[in-house]
């Protein structure tokens, strides 16, 4: 028998596959059996944004909301969606709100770091992307931008300590990050 579990299992097997456009009707149906479960809307919305329809995921993010509003996951989500639409004051609402329900994302640290990166206000970004660093240490992503944010305000020395770091992730075989 299908359950709404496996329905959403199975959709999110699917949507880190790279195959949303099959995922959502899995989690369509597992809507139908638990309509007001949190999770099954986040995981709907997640694969909806996968195929770039960011007005039904934003719906679906809204809907999570309305069931829980401290779900950070919606928030970062549609603060990701609102950052490629180049809405960024709606962005950094977003991501101010997911930090508001856990100041411990580095995630959500670096995307707001990204976003007052992208900006120009690169004071603000390193501050983000420092407190992501904070959190995780070996979180490349996170060490390439704080890096190349030293080197927009010219503080040299700090890129060097960065860059030095990144190498050694990149000796140990990490190399999900900056481009390599």
């Amino acid at each position: 028998m299908e359950t709404a579990a496996f329905l959403n299992d199975s959709g999110i097997a699917l949507t880190e596959a790279h195959r949303p456009d099959e995922a959502i009707p899995l989690f369509r149906r597992a809507l139908v059996m638990e309509p007001g479960n949190p999770l099954l809307w986040l995981n709907l919305g997640i694969a909806q944004q996968h195929t770039g329809n960011y007005e039904e995921a934003l719906d679906s993010f809204q809907r999570v909301l309305s069931i829980s509003d401290d779900m950070e996951e919606a928030w970062l989500s549609m603060g990701l969606i609102y950052y490629e639409l180049e809405q960024f004051e709606l962005a950094e609402e977003c991501y101010h709100s997911a930090l508001s329900r856990n100041t411990g994302s580095p995630k959500t640290w670096n995307n707001l770091g990204v976003l007052y990166f992208v900006e120009g206000s690169y004071e603000e970004a390193r501050r983000c992307f420092e407190e992501a660093v904070a959190l995780a240490p070996l979180y490349g992503e996170a060490l390439c931008n704080l890096r190349d944010t030293c080197r927009e305000l010219e503080d040299y020395r700090a890129a060097m300590e960065f860059e030095r770091t990144l190498s050694e992730l990149a000796r140990s075989g990490d190399r999900r990050f900056c481009g390599r």
